[in-house]
Parts: structure tokens; C-alpha cells; sequence
């Protein structure tokens, strides 16, 4: 009997439960490496008024891959709009109130996986309690991911996270046994290179004999990846895993409806430019008609800012699985 591939995946919060949602329908055995950086919204609340660990993107990750009902899983995305817990979650608050009874995170996580019935692991990158620091050319820092998100930082020197962080050991584990690493699409700056900031990770990358796979994102960030092709994303991620790690970067083809890129432009965002490809990188190029075709809004009360122009999971799982 054939064994089912291993497949890590490594990002935020919206990137990685729609890789996950799709992944999740197919033979395999899933390890999602979650970022521990995000302190905006309802999770920057809980982080400042309990001193928790972020359960944003671990949340949206447990609700991807849970194989329970529907309405568990819209009870774990629930976000009130009224009275005292106006924008908090439901299922931060939940993962937040777990890690105070287990004493722990991890064990939080866990224990939600398991009332999720969830297919696979999530697993936080680091069990640090820490910041994401933005260092400007000018010597200027940004403390915390959501000031970074909000501000321009396209004069940085350096991200960092203080105190230094070390990586959760079955993150390692996932990534050394991993057949595949997938590299999901989210905010390159303040999702994405917090992972390969705690250390051992990137290491564990670089060394893993996996295939390597980076989904690269669909509009670029004003302030942040505004000047940045398919090409210039894979450079950023390059000087924090290393030259030629990628084996494949997943690209989209496709144009969005005029009136949502007409919105994105207002904010000076734009699709990513896939032209000029690289040739003799070691790195193969895939694109392809990618979008989603559903309507993405924004939920009430929700205090960060979410796209509204999306991959279609079906289709890069599809992707990822026949590679």
C-alpha cells in the first residue's frame, strides 16, 4: 500500500487555511508550522491583556483542516460585534482560555485539535513569546507585526524578533520528514519571513531533502512589495532560507475582476508582474489561472485588514499534489 506523502507547510493565518482547505482533500499527511508574530486585531488584544501566545493564525489553521461540523467550525471563526467582546474572536478567546487551563500552547493546540477533529497537525513555530522588530535604513524601528503591516518600511534594513526565538522541536520534526515544504502565499514581510526568523528553521529548510515549494502572492503591499515581480518576492525569500532552496514557485496567471483590482489600486496595489522570468535558476516557474471565484468580504468588526482577492485552494492543491 502506498504511503501517504508528508507535506509541511510553513506560513500566517489566510495563506495557510486556504492551502490547508485544499490540501486536506487529498492522500497525504499534513503538518502546518504556524508563525507566532501576529499581534494585531483580536489576538493583539489577548496577547497585551493575558500575555498568551498569538492564537490568530494557529485558529485559522485548526478550522482549515477540521473534518468536524460546520458549525464548529463557524464557531471557531465566530467574531462578536457587540458589548464588551465587540472584534474578539470566539476561537482565540477559546485557545487563549486552553493554554491557561494546560498551561501551555502547544498542549492548547492540541486539545483544540482534537475537538476540531482536525486532519494532520498544527504546529506553532516557536513557543517564544516574542516581537517582530522592523530596522530601517534610517536607523528607525518598528516594533510589533501590526505596526510593521501598517507602516512603510520600504527603506529596511533588517527584521528581527526580540527576544530571539528558538524553534518548537516538532517544527523541525515536520520539516525534516517532510516529503514536500510548502512555502504559502501571505504577507511576505510580516507572515512569512517570521518563521525563517526563529532560529533552526530556515537551517532545517535549507538541509531537508523535500521538494521546496513557494506560492507566490497574488498583489503586491504597498510600502512593503510594491515594486516587487514572481521574480523579486523569490529574492526576499531567498536571503532568509538562502540561494537556489526553491525548487518550484507556483505563480498566478490570471486577471481579477476590474472592479476589485480598481480597489486594490486605490491603495496603490497592483498584481504581481510575472514577466521577465529568470532562466537558469534552479528554481522551475509554474503558472496558472489561479483565482478564486468567491466573493471575499469583510467581516464586521474585524480590525485587520483581509484580501479580497484569493487563490482557489482546489487548484494549487492540485498543483502541489502532482508535483
Amino acid at each position: 500500500m502506498k504511503k501517504n506523502i508528508k507535506i509541511a507547510t510553513i506560513g500566517g493565518g489566510t495563506g495557510s487555511f486556504t492551502i490547508l482547505s485544499g490540501l486536506k482533500n487529498y492522500p497525504v499527511e499534513l503538518s502546518a508550522i504556524v508563525s507566532m508574530a501576529d499581534d494585531g486585531g483580536s489576538t493583539g488584544v489577548l496577547r497585551d491583556e493575558l500575555g498568551v501566545l498569538p492564537p490568530g493564525d494557529a485558529r485559522q489553521c485548526l478550522v482549515a483542516l477540521s473534518e468536524s461540523s460546520q458549525v464548529l467550525r463557524e464557531l471557531f471563526n465566530y467574531r462578536y460585534t457587540k458589548g464588551g467582546l465587540k472584534g474578539h474572536n470566539f476561537g482565540n478567546i477559546f485557545l487563549s482560555t486552553l493554554e491557561k487551563i494546560t498551561g501551555g500552547f502547544d498542549s492548547a493546540v492540541e486539545n483544540a485539535s482534537q475537538i476540531l477533529r482536525i486532519k494532520g497537525n498544527v504546529i506553532p513555530v516557536t513557543l517564544k513569546n516574542t516581537k517582530l522588530i522592523a530596522v530601517l535604513k534610517s536607523g528607525k524601528k518598528i516594533i510589533g507585526q501590526h505596526n510593521i503591516d501598517e507602516a512603510d518600511i520600504s527603506n529596511l534594513k533588517k527584521l528581527k524578533l526580540e527576544p530571539r526565538a528558538e524553534a518548537n522541536p516538532k517544527a523541525i520534526f515536520a520539516i525534516k520528514n517532510a516529503d514536500k515544504i510548502v512555502i504559502n502565499p501571505g504577507n511576505l514581510f510580516c507572515s512569512i519571513t517570521p518563521n525563517f526568523l526563529v532560529k533552526g528553521i530556515a537551517d532545517a529548510v535549507r538541509k531537508s531533502t523535500a521538494k521546496k515549494i513557494y506560492i507566490c502572492n497574488l498583489m503586491t503591499k504597498l510600502g512593503h512589495t510594491h515594486n516587487l515581480s514572481v521574480v523579486g518576492h523569490l529574492n526576499e525569500l531567498e536571503k532568509q532560507i538562502g540561494k537556489n532552496v526553491i525548487d518550484y514557485l507556483i505563480f498566478n496567471k490570471e486577471k481579477p475582476d476590474e472592479n476589485l483590482l480598481k480597489k486594490y489600486s486605490k491603495k496603490g496595489e497592483y498584481l504581481v508582474d510575472y514577466k521577465n522570468l529568470k532562466s537558469g535558476l534552479k528554481t522551475k516557474f509554474i503558472g496558472g489561472n489561479l483565482l478564486s471565484n468567491k466573493i471575499f468580504k469583510q467581516a464586521k468588526n474585524d480590525a485587520i485588514k483581509r484580501a479580497l482577492i484569493r487563490h482557489d485552494s482546489g487548484k494549487i492543491a492540485k498543483i502541489i499534489y502532482e508535483l
